[in-house]
């Protein structure tokens, strides 16, 4: 899945069975009447227990399958069982649980009897306790052995929701079941927003079991059978256990391993009102008519509220869809369609192929809706893009840059794209930026189509979400992480991918690899790459910044180091060849890899488990004396207390040139430094050394007092001595290093007096973002004297560098991101200038009626700057409320956000949160966007303390939405007293955010803003 906004997961319904244990000859019911219809769904009905039941399980045969077993109805009728509620009147008294009469009755006993009996008992009480509450080893020569705190503690059963103990106490399921197969029958009701479905899972035993543990997330189940070959009566009993979605059938007698069984469900549910399991969404067409469709969102954790499964990545299977819908519709899944079926109520069933491969459950999907493809063949697959018919013209980009990319990837690994179809699907109505289902990716209209006229940096954008969606059928598809603690093995490979195939596919495109995840996993509340996860919040919060982007540069770290170009490449396709269809874990992508590279010498495994299994990174720091170079490590921590500091090493491979040689490939040289400390000899005495060569490398560097001020003069001297990715690098890391403690904040205004003659995107925007940062943390201060002379420095050190852009179309990709950097921040400064440029352009905008188009790189500029004044954000939402055009609409979304106006911000945040006007997909950037700003920020941080329910019912606690609007509203606050807000808000919540990993980083972030605050102040006030 595309980094973005994860889905979401709603409140799991109280009850899922519908049926009872009876000891009398049951009533017939004839389901097979009418086994399309259902009983209407009350969507306020929610409430009514599980009780113990009796099931029919029919045959588990030895190695045995029938393809042809019975459907649930007939099963019904056949043998007589009702799953209809009856009265307890209709139960058999001889229940085992029945209070019996007395046989008879006794004669009254003496009170002399009493009396010793009372006495001889409480001598018996008084010993029995005596024995009792002491340890039998008490009484023993060798007396007590110490406890042995090693062993695991016994399970504690949660309780189900009928109050009997449910017989599962993990958040994994048991290994006892694995599922072969599944037929999905669904039939969703655009109309009244339910749908009825019926699943059939296909299983075998592989341990002797009584039980059989599975996930439902759905409102309501009609029946549940077992059946096989021959019949056998089970007295079993359904719980439910609703924190966890699973439901339990629990079995008098053995499973036994070998057999095989199949597990029939029926089931009503209503849509999805979140972007999870299977949601209705919406649009509006070109005639203003609303156009309601259905799709599907199941990672991590939604296939369950689609249809009863086991829904864990490791439990593969094959999968055989039927959906039914109206004419007017049309519908899509992971395989071709087979055929189509008139069915007597008027309405036409789609039959889709059986999935040729094993899948997850998170990557099976299905669509009901009137959306128009753009189709071509590639490679012997059909290649489709999707959209709603009005912009159909919008999908030639993405089939064109699909095509390339599905080719290049078929190359690449040396394994064709193993479907017949790839369909790429643009939905209104979105949470994620993408997401990777097998044969059918989804995605967010903003991340599929650009138009004819579009800039280079939309259609990066486009490109970067698409190549990182098709990386992924080979990654996460083809071979899945066995359990959600290795999703990097998904979302690295990915995110890696996406930059590197593109750098090849298009290279106009200027892709750079660009990651941000060292200050994230600098804090002390970050994760390991590689990490325990043990509740549906924690597969949540993995997927961050870790996962993707530090999973990411830890494989371009380690590509980097490879001896030659393409051993990194064969280890990959061995370990795609050998895990294909399977489930591994990051030891088994080491292994791979250091089998294709054992003539080399070089063990992957060991060198590269100090960076997915523990946090953090680490610190190198450098001592340059002649030719003789010293390295020290440690572990880069932020921490704004007496946190202890680990002895955490890393096996780094150090990457260094010199003053003598520094810009090409051929210069750098590579050190391993495996120990605490390390010395090596370089052949000739240098100058300078500039270690991290073009920043492929996921640590820090301190090149101590001497070694900055000698860099700092070289860049002073020549700017273009260093490589543009050095120069950022080397400014990201002053940054990180004040941070710290470990230079002055002098030593960085020292480095930054070459930034002035800098004109390459990555080290300008790297130091904009830095100052930005720091002049958004005194605004929020209310430091207004000082804010104002840094927004004044701000504008002397690259004012040059803003008064040469150009306001017309501009081609060079690199150029139109420097561009857009630089205009906005000028305009967010106030600079006369730009603001003059920005209201005129955007005021021939509005005259020419949308006919003259803002070039692409400068409309989020033009928006923001319209949306400043009462005049012209009335007009830009008027325009916003009537634009089709994705991209553009989101761009003047966040104009629409950046207003001062009070009522204004509640409007927009009012509108996000029902949907009305705004799509609640954009809430966490209007709230982003608004926290920008002093005002903003104030009313965004009201208004999530006001309406956080009602956030965690749209987004999942721990989701990425939820992380970025507690990211937003805290990552620039710096005082005792938005630290003791935040911190009380917070732990208020409990259960429903308290104990989020985001929550523990916002704490973190404003207490080493105020260290660093308190620290500086009086340097920037002689400063500045």
């Amino acid at each position: 899945m595309e980094f973005f906004l994860p889905p979401n997961r709603a409140s799991l319904p109280r009850n899922m069975i519908e049926n009872s244990m009876f000891e009398e000859e049951p009533d017939v019911v004839d389901l097979a009447k009418d086994s399309t219809t259902f009983p209407a769904l009350d969507p306020d009905e929610v409430t009514y227990e599980p009780r113990s039941s009796r099931l029919l399980v029919r045959g588990l045969g030895e190695n045995d399958m029938d393809d042809d077993e019975e459907d649930c109805e007939s099963s019904a009728r056949l043998l007589g069982m009702s799953f209809m509620n009856r009265s307890s009147a209709h139960r058999s008294n001889s229940s085992p649980y029945t209070r019996q009469a007395p046989p008879r009755s006794c004669s009254r006993p003496s009170s002399r009897t009493i009396v010793v009996c009372v006495l001889f008992l409480v001598i018996v009480a008084s010993v029995t306790m005596v024995f009792y509450f002491l340890p039998g080893c008490t009484f023993t020569k060798a007396g007590c052995r110490k406890p042995n705190k090693t062993n695991p503690m016994e399970p504690v059963y949660p309780i189900s929701t009928n109050g009997d103990l449910f017989p599962w106490a993990q958040l994994r399921l048991p290994q006892s079941i694995k599922p072969l197969s599944y037929d999905l029958t669904l039939n969703p009701d655009l109309d009244k927003m339910t749908f009825t479905g019926r699943t059939v899972i296909n299983m075998s035993i592989l341990h002797s079991t009584n039980r059989i543990v599975f996930h439902v997330g759905l409102k309501r189940i009609f029946c549940v059978l077992m059946n096989k070959l021959f019949t056998f009566f089970f007295d079993v009993t359904v719980l439910e256990y609703k924190p966890r979605q699973q439901l339990a059938v629990n079995f008098s007698e053995e499973l036994k391993a070998g057999q095989y069984c199949v597990l029939t469900m029926e089931y009503s549910a209503n849509f999805s009102n979140a972007y999870d399991g299977f949601y209705n969404s919406s649009y509006i067409d070109e005639d203003g008519n609303k156009r309601v469709l259905a799709a599907t969102q199941f990672e991590p954790l939604s296939a369950r509220k689609a249809f009863p499964c086991f829904d864990e990545p490791a439990f593969k299977a094959t999968f055989l869809i039927k959906i039914s819908r109206k004419k007017t519709y049309m519908t899509l899944s992971n395989m071709p369609k087979a055929k189509s079926t008139n069915l007597s109520n008027g309405l036409v069933q789609d039959e889709f192929e059986k999935t040729s491969i094993n899948m997850s459950t998170y990557l099976v999907a299905f669509i009901v809706a009137d959306f128009t493809p753009n189709t071509k063949n590639v490679s012997e697959t059909q290649v489709s893009v999707y959209s709603v018919p009005e912009k159909n013209g919008h999908t030639e980009y993405a089939l064109t840059i699909t095509s390339k990319l599905l080719e290049f990837y078929n190359n690449f690994f040396d394994i064709n794209y193993p479907l017949k179809k790839l369909d790429l699907v643009a939905i209104p109505d979105f949470l994620a930026g993408a997401m990777e289902n097998w044969g059918l990716i989804t995605f967010r209209e903003t991340t599929l189509l650009v138009g004819k006229k579009s800039s280079l940096l939309e259609k990066q954008v486009v490109a970067s979400v698409i190549a990182h969606e098709l990386a992924h059928q080979w990654f996460g598809n083809l071979v899945t992480m066995r359990w959600w603690n290795d999703l990097w093995l998904n979302e690295g490979f990915a995110t890696y991918m996406e930059y590197m195939s593109l750098q090849e596919v298009s290279p106009d495109l200027e892709t750079v690899l660009r990651f941000r995840a060292l200050d994230k996993d600098a804090l002390n509340s970050s994760h390991a790459v590689s990490t325990d996860v043990n509740t549906t919040e924690q597969v949540e919060e993995m997927f961050d910044s870790v996962s993707y982007e530090k999973g990411a540069s830890i494989l371009l770290m380690l590509n980097a180091s490879f001896p030659g170009d393409q051993q990194f490449r064969k280890g990959i396709i061995e370990y795609l060849k050998q895990f294909s269809g399977l489930n591994t874990d990051t030891d088994d992508l080491w292994n791979s890899l250091t089998q294709v590279l054992s003539t080399h010498h070089m063990n992957v495994s060991q060198m590269m488990t100090s960076w997915t299994s523990q946090k953090g990174f680490p610190l190198v720091t450098v001592n340059l004396m002649g030719n003789q170079v010293t390295l020290t490590q440690e572990h880069f921590l932020l921490t704004s207390d007496n946190t202890t500091h680990t002895s955490s090493l890393w096996n780094i491979p150090v990457t260094y040139v010199n003053d003598s040689c520094s810009l090409a490939p051929e210069c750098r040289q590579v050190f391993t430094l495996k120990n605490k400390s390390d010395t090596f000899k370089l052949s000739k005495n240098v100058t300078w050394l500039k270690l991290n060569y073009k920043n492929t490398g996921f640590y820090i560097v301190d090149y101590g007092k001497d070694g900055w001020s000698v860099l700092t003069q070289a860049l002073i001297s020549n700017v273009g001595v260093l490589t543009h990715e050095d120069r950022a690098s080397l400014i990201h890391n002053i940054f990180a290093l004040s941070r710290l403690g470990r230079v002055p904040f002098r030593q960085v205004l020292n480095l930054l007096k070459y930034v002035s003659a800098d004109t390459e995107t990555s080290p300008v925007t790297e130091a904009l973002l830095q100052l930005n940062n720091i002049y958004r943390q005194l605004e929020k201060r209310q430091e207004s004297n000082l804010a104002s002379r840094m927004k004044n420095f701000i504008m002397i050190k690259f004012r040059n560098l803003m008064a040469n852009q150009t306001w017309e179309e501009e081609e060079n990709v690199s150029k139109q991101e420097l561009r857009s950097a630089l205009l906005e921040m000028a305009c967010s400064l106030n600079d006369e200038n730009c603001i003059q440029q920005a209201t005129s352009l955007f005021k021939k905008y509005m005259q020419s009626n949308g006919s003259l188009r803002i070039p692409g790189d400068l409309q989020q500029t033009v928006f923001t700057v319209a949306g400043q004044s009462d005049e012209t954000w009335d007009a830009l939402f008027n325009i916003y409320a009537h634009a089709t055009y994705d991209s553009e609409k989101r761009k003047m979304l966040k104009g629409l956000a950046s207003t001062q106006n009070p009522q204004r911000l509640v409007q927009i945040l009012l509108s996000g949160l029902s949907g009305s006007l705004i799509q609640t997909q954009e809430l966490p950037l209007v709230i982003s966007t608004m926290c920008q700003s002093f005002a903003g920020c104030l009313f965004a941080w009201d208004f999530i303390q006001e309406n956080w329910d009602r956030l965690i019912e749209k987004f999942p606690i721990g989701s990425f939405a939820i992380q970025t609007i507690i990211k937003s509203v805290t990552f620039q606050s710096s005082t005792q007293a938005q630290l003791n807000k935040v911190q009380a808000f917070f732990s208020g919540l409990k259960e429903r955010g308290s104990q989020m990993r985001s929550v523990q980083e916002a704490l973190e972030t404003i207490k080493l803003n105020q260290r660093w605050m308190d620290r500086n102040l009086p340097t920037l006030r002689r400063w500045l």
